[in-house]
């Protein structure tokens, strides 16, 4: 990106410091900090006080004016009727007051979290009622503090699809994601100019989900919440909302268009979302006087709001182009990343910067999604796995300290890169090269402080601390019991599906009938070859247990608990043979070391 005038009163910083991300303001919460009933810290907003010093060079100028922006916390007003509390978790939670009460968008990660900014805005706007929530989308920063603002019993939208993605995001593969987010939101730097700047989750949360009680299911839906008026665009991949609201003259964004490019891996189609912030201008673009995300600070303005969207699209229908223009012309993801400039104009454009996901990053993604991991070359087709490779790689370089003397040379002529990818070669190949670890985590230091972008300063600041002081557990090491009774109960059948140890299952057969007598389901799972498959409504037949249960016993039973309790019909040594193969997941797994 261009150089951007960072420290000088311009149109730029004031626009945003003065008439954007201050407007509106109504109200801080003070002290900003947000407890859990045993008073364990959930967030603290006073943690970011730093940023209000000048930067420091532990951090890149650009990194450091946006995370100074996205800090601010408070109450705030973006229109008449509409209000934004920010700055007490990594989204926004939105309130649109309507006939009786108040509909909430996207209520934050965590109950505390959420209650806490309910109770800011009715301190200063009375104590109505939730009549209604959104979410927007099936990422937890959207929907799982929705129990710190409501027990049910309100209508509660989201987008057709939600609940399969929150499943396979936060059920399925939950172990991998906590165990990355630890990098990704740097949940284990202490947050200061040196370490953790942004974006950044919370210490500890207690994430909540209630279902929907209707989903969006295509743009131009629409629905009256309230006494709201709400008309609705639906994007995919994953399934998202747009919400238009016109007695207020308002479009809540959601996070399809924030003050950065998205990250588009591993989710999203570029030239789709392109596609939508297009259909996003022509649709609502003239009837605007203001347009809100869940993140970040709000656009006013219908010009301005058209030439934000404009630039978003532009920006990422230009990486989709030419990555695939250049991808047609023989190069690989790693060296159109190298290659690809952001057009003039948008260099020149702060939420085009890549605090969140950076050009290169997207570039990669958009190659992944056309043609995989695989780049054509043969070579690389049958490599070994890390450790193999770097066992080989030393040995050929002369050994550990050769390795580690080529690295220094690297370090000194400030080629940070290379040093990172030959000392990662010899923490590989043995992990108790301290010289090698140590030094390892200096360079880590150095890039993840010249990181304009808040998650690889995250990724590379973590990996330093993980090779000086060893593994940092996930905040979250299961995934929550609140969201998991919201789910459906294929979904949860299907997280038992993943945790088959297949080899072990090889040589098992067996079938099972799960009657929901309190839901009127019906489910088989049958284990064959390794692979447990379910299906929905089967016809009837012989199976080798049937079990007469509640959806809450079914938990129960996943938790270890109740069986003596639930009804059956043959066998019930065939639980305990399924439960037999049932493999647990690490969520403590190595990154930066074998």
């Amino acid at each position: 990106m261009a150089d951007l005038p960072l420290h000088e009163s311009n149109d730029f910083e004031s626009s945003d410091f003065e008439a954007a991300a201050d407007r509106g303001f109504i109200a801080k919460f003070s002290p900003a900090v947000v407890s859990a009933a045993d008073s364990k810290v959930i967030w603290d907003g006073e943690s970011a006080a730093f940023l209000e010093q000048e930067c420091p060079g532990s951090a890149h100028p650009s990194l450091w004016r946006q995370a100074r922006l996205s800090a601010r916390q408070g109450l705030y007003e973006v229109t008449d009727g509409v209000y934004q509390v920010r700055g007490f978790d990594l989204s926004n939670m939105s309130i649109v007051e309507g006939d009786s009460g108040v509909i909430i968008i996207d209520p934050l990660i965590s109950t505390e979290c959420a209650a806490a900014a309910l109770r800011l805005y009715r301190t200063h706007r009375g104590a109505r009622p939730v009549t209604g929530v959104i979410y927007t989308h099936p990422h937890v920063d959207h929907f799982g503090g929705v129990r710190g603002v409501t027990g049910g019993g309100v209508p509660i939208l989201a987008p057709a699809g939600f609940l399969r993605n929150v499943a396979r995001e936060h059920l399925h593969a939950w172990s991998a994601t906590a165990r990355r987010s630890v990098y990704l939101y740097g949940q284990a730097l202490e947050r200061s100019p040196d370490g953790q700047i942004g974006p950044g989750l919370g210490k500890a949360r207690s994430t909540s989900l209630i279902a929907p009680t209707a989903e969006v299911e295509r743009t131009g839906q629409e629905k009256t919440v309230d006494g709201v008026r709400i008309v609705f665009q639906l994007a995919q991949a994953p399934p998202e909302l747009t919400l238009y609201l016109p007695g207020h003259r308002a479009l809540c964004l959601g996070e399809n268009a924030t003050r950065n490019p998205h990250n588009l891996l591993p989710l999203r189609d570029a030239k789709a979302l392109a596609r939508q912030l297009d259909e996003t201008v022509a649709l609502f673009a003239a009837e605007l006087d203001v347009a809100f995300a869940s993140h970040h600070w709000p656009t006013w303005g219908g010009p301005e709001i058209a030439r934000f969207l404009s630039r978003q699209r532009d920006l990422h229908s230009y990486l989709h182009d030419q990555t695939l223009r250049l991808m047609n012309k023989g190069l690989t993801g790693a060296e159109i990343a190298e290659a690809m400039r952001v057009p003039p104009e948008l260099e020149q454009v702060w939420h085009a910067h890549g605090y969140h996901g950076p050009v290169g990053h997207s570039v990669k993604a958009i190659y992944q999604h056309y043609l995989g991991w695989f780049d054509g070359n043969p070579a690389h087709l049958w490599e070994h796995p890390p450790r193999e490779s770097a066992i080989r790689y030393v040995e050929c370089l002369g050994g550990g300290a050769a390795v580690v003397a080529f690295a220094r040379r690297y370090l000194k002529e400030n080629d940070l890169r290379f040093a990172a990818q030959l000392l990662n070669h010899a923490v590989f190949a043995d992990e108790g090269n301290k010289e090698a670890r140590d030094l390892l985590a200096e360079v880590y230091t150095r890039l993840g402080h010249g990181a304009e972008n808040a998650t690889w300063r995250n990724l590379y600041l973590t990996g330093a601390l993980e090779l000086s002081d060893g593994v940092v557990p996930a905040a979250t090491e299961r995934a929550a019991p609140g969201l998991v009774a919201a789910l459906g109960v294929d979904q949860i059948l299907d997280s038992i599906a993943i945790r088959i140890d297949g080899p072990r299952a090889w040589n098992e057969s067996l079938s099972i009938d799960w009657h929901l007598t309190d839901l009127g389901e019906r489910y088989r799972t049958t284990l064959s070859n390794g692979a447990l498959i379910q299906h929905a409504d089967p016809p009837e037949g012989p199976v080798d247990l049937t079990l007469r249960l509640t959806k809450a016993q079914l938990l129960g039973l996943l938790a270890g608990r109740g069986v003596e309790r639930v009804e059956r019909e043959g066998d019930i040594g065939v639980l305990r043979r399924l439960v037999a193969v049932l493999d647990h997941p690490i969520p403590d797994f190595a990154i930066v070391t074998a």
